[in-house]
């Protein structure tokens, strides 16, 4: 497809009125190159875009070719190299609308280590009216490796280059329109909800509203989890657990768990409630596809489990959860561990690259580890009494079927919040969905598909708290199944009567 870019002085853009009443044509655009620069600040391009189609750069260290976007009404696209540090390289674009602009802001946030631009992200935005924003943390491509020897890159990722992103695009929205945004909001999940939790905590005042999803914000404790359910499968070739014996796992999961909210339907609603015994599927014969050895018994129960500090007892981070077997591939199948956590160790923890996952031990590591991170990447403060007082509204959602980040860790943080702010404060300003059957983000075996953006959106501009949310599972273009997310603790349960596949069935209590 043919990219439709042009310099603003040779496209020939009609003025148009966005949603503030004011002006932003080709001219517009070109001039914002002079008012944005400032000693940390270089204006790589300035360009209006046509609308229509456009298609991204290659990705930061990737070879895929770049997928185009399309049905993009005209915007202005503002690409910026932010340095708050002599070792800082913060590549940020900032996409506004050349007309129909909802007067508002959204930052898009970043998965794993970050290092690129969140492109389908801005376009999802600006779509919607948004002025919007996304930066590549600081660094190219999703590997911790930039971290070696560069302590201000770690802090640009850690939190410098959104704040950063969400001053200078502010800025920039206020340059173009002559107004700056009505309500500035953050989107992101897994990294970029550890990302939201960090804006929460460190920067109260640079947004109205953070849609934290699957918000891996306790990275280091995380990654010894990440690290010790790949050890449980790797500690000899007898305890590897092959992708063959997972859908008896998640069998015998369903089997303890599934209908304890009322209806088999193959998804397990509240797995806190239940307890899954790999036991139960111990070979009695010969080894098979339907049983576990010994060995992969006791390397599913380590999965399954927290991580204990033996030291104190005390608990590292939660493990996965029942109904999330299928996805066991990622965290304990392959040849080393989840990149996010394996690269935490080898170029922020040990700084060493040939590192070995085999040689991590909580009772010797963790403190280590712990002071290494030093709050600079993990975001674990409930105290966001400042967030809260100015009117911010926090959304957590988190999939009960992801094996990145074990979901308990939100009903945790949920928890604490709780216990410092009180629950009024909590009830007015925080809500946790946990939606059951979805993996990491998405997918998954049941309705995953919800518009947290317009739930945001109602309850800071309009004052309309939310409730449940209603999640649809789209097969083949058409919703299959629609269910009820419900706040943190209630929980799905089915009525009685009616369709399993559909919402009304359901009641959250």
């Amino acid at each position: 497809m043919k990219t439709l870019i042009a310099f603003a002085c040779a496209v020939g853009f009609s003025t148009v009125v966005n949603a503030q009443g004011t002006s932003l044509g080709a001219a517009e655009c070109e001039r914002l190159a002079a008012s944005l620069r400032s000693d940390n600040v270089r204006v790589t391009a300035v360009t209006a875009i046509a609308g229509g189609h456009f298609t991204p750069p290659p990705a930061g260290g990737s070879s895929a070719a770049p997928t185009a976007l399309s049905q993009l009404p005209p915007f202005c696209r503002v690409q910026l190299t932010l340095t708050p540090s002599a070792d800082s390289d913060i590549r940020t674009e900032i996409w506004l609308p050349m007309k129909d602009w909802n007067g508002k802001f959204q930052q898009v946030g970043n998965g794993g280590w970050g290092g690129s631009i969140q492109y389908a992200a801005l376009a999802t935005a600006l779509r919607r009216g948004y002025a919007a924003a996304s930066t590549d943390t600081g660094h190219v491509g999703d590997t911790a490796r930039f971290a070696l020897g560069h302590p201000e890159k770690l802090i640009d990722f850690g939190y410098r280059a959104v704040h950063e992103t969400a001053v200078r695009s502010k800025a920039a929205i206020t340059a173009a329109y002559g107004v700056g945004p009505r309500f500035s909001y953050f989107n992101g999940c897994s990294g970029g909800g550890r990302q939201g939790f960090m804006e929460a905590q460190r920067y109260p005042d640079d947004f109205d509203a953070i849609i934290a999803g699957a918000p891996g914000y306790n990275r280091t404790d995380q990654s010894f989890q990440l690290v010790m359910a790949w050890q449980a499968t790797h500690r000899d070739e007898a305890s590897f657990i092959p992708v063959s014996k997972l859908p008896a796992l998640h069998k015998a999961a369903l089997n303890a768990c599934d209908a304890r909210d009322g209806a088999a339907d193959g998804l397990i609603s509240d797995p806190m409630t239940c307890r899954v015994d790999p036991g139960v599927l111990a070979c009695k014969g010969a080894d098979g596809a339907e049983c576990l050895t010994p060995t992969q018994v006791e390397a599913a129960k380590r999965i399954y489990a927290p991580v204990i500090d033996p030291r104190t007892g005390r608990e590292v981070f939660p493990g996965v959860e029942a109904g999330s077997e299928p996805r066991w591939t990622v965290n304990a199948g392959g040849s080393r561990p989840l990149g996010m956590s394996d690269e935490l160790f080898k170029f922020v923890v040990f700084k060493d690259p040939e590192w070995d996952s085999r040689t991590l031990d909580v009772a010797k590591h963790l403190d280590m580890a712990r002071a290494a991170d030093g709050g600079t990447i993990s975001a674990t403060t409930p105290n966001i009494k400042s967030f809260v007082d100015r009117g911010g509204k926090l959304i957590i959602y988190h999939g009960w079927g992801d094996t990145n980040v074990p979901p308990r860790s939100s009903v945790n943080y949920y928890e604490k919040l709780v216990e410092t702010l009180g629950k009024n404060q909590v009830a007015s300003s925080t809500r946790l969905y946990l939606v059951p059957g979805m993996g990491h983000c998405g997918g998954g075996e049941g309705p995953n598909a919800f518009d947290m953006v317009t739930v945001v959106e109602e309850w800071r501009e309009q004052g309309k708290a939310p409730a449940e949310v209603i999640a649809s599972q789209i097969v083949d273009g058409k919703v299959a199944r629609t269910r009820p997310l419900c706040q943190y603790p209630l929980v799905p349960r089915y009525k009685g009567s009616g369709s399993l596949d559909q919402a009304a069935s359901f009641e959250c209590r």
